[in-house]
């Protein structure tokens, strides 16, 4: 299993844009994400203060919120994080897992602006406690366990498209009888549920049946991790804030994490 520093090192020295091009440096996105964690170990924004734009937004589960009494203010002992990173949306992702003291499993997204130098909005989902099926050191050692390692191939990276038509499909199978059909299900396949693993992936989706869709879908794709992140409302049960990430490996579903209140 290849470590999150060895997949951030590799990201890291891939070829960045030319000049003048409107995408984002994933460099600059890992880095701004690396600020992030640091703020979350200390429980003090630090060094990430300096990226934030004057009136940069700070939203937790959902809902705006005060960075200064939200989980960022907590100092966490993180055992976990994996960071994915959008340079077409100038964003990243970052799955975040502390065990002790203080339990959390966490999924953060980080919007910057068009040249990814500032960021202008931190959107968190904070698991603990309380929260469905939670249990953070069991989590924590099924993922582990996964293999993330970056698709070096870029013949064999999933399209943009192809991620967001995925995690769409996934999410709209709760309202849509015909969706659970549109998922490309790969084998092997595990979803990650709070402490629960259910292998295969197929264990337990619906094929329609609730009203309300799943709303405020916030994307961040990563062709390069072959990963897709959508933190969103989960209206079709109760509205709880939510995140669903996805990782695709030769065009099939592989992993599915979730972080739900």
């Amino acid at each position: 299993m290849v470590s999150n520093k060895a997949v951030l090192a590799f990201l890291t020295t891939l070829s960045l844009p030319s000049l003048g091009a409107a995408d984002c440096s994933r460099a600059v996105l890992v880095s701004a994400a690396e600020s992030y964690i640091a703020a979350q170990a200390n429980g003090a924004l630090g060094d990430l203060a300096k990226l934030l734009t004057s009136d940069y937004k700070y939203r937790e589960n959902n809902k705006a919120a005060d960075v200064k009494t939200g989980v960022l203010a907590t100092a966490l002992q993180i055992a976990h994080n994996k960071t994915t990173a959008d340079t077409v949306a100038c964003a990243s992702y970052t799955e975040l897992i502390a065990t002790t003291p203080k339990p959390y499993v966490i999924g953060t997204q980080l919007r910057h602006t068009a040249d990814g130098a500032q960021v202008t909005l931190i959107d968190t989902i904070a698991a603990t406690t309380g929260s469905l099926s939670f249990n953070a050191a069991q989590t924590l050692a099924y993922i582990e366990a996964e293999d993330w390692s970056p698709i070096t191939d870029a013949a064999q990276q999933p399209s943009r498209a192809l991620l967001q038509q995925t995690a769409d499909a996934y999410l709209d199978m709760w309202t849509n009888a015909s969706a659970y059909d549109a998922v490309p299900w790969g084998t092997p396949c595990e979803r990650i549920e709070g402490s629960a693993r259910n292998s295969p992936c197929t264990v337990g989706a619906p094929r329609g049946g609730f009203t309300n869709r799943i709303s405020d879908r916030r994307y961040v794709i990563d062709p390069e991790m072959g990963s897709i992140d959508v933190l969103c409302n989960f209206a079709a049960v109760g509205g709880v804030a939510d995140s669903h990430e996805f990782r695709l490996e030769k065009g099939k579903l592989r992993y599915v994490h979730t972080i739900t209140l």
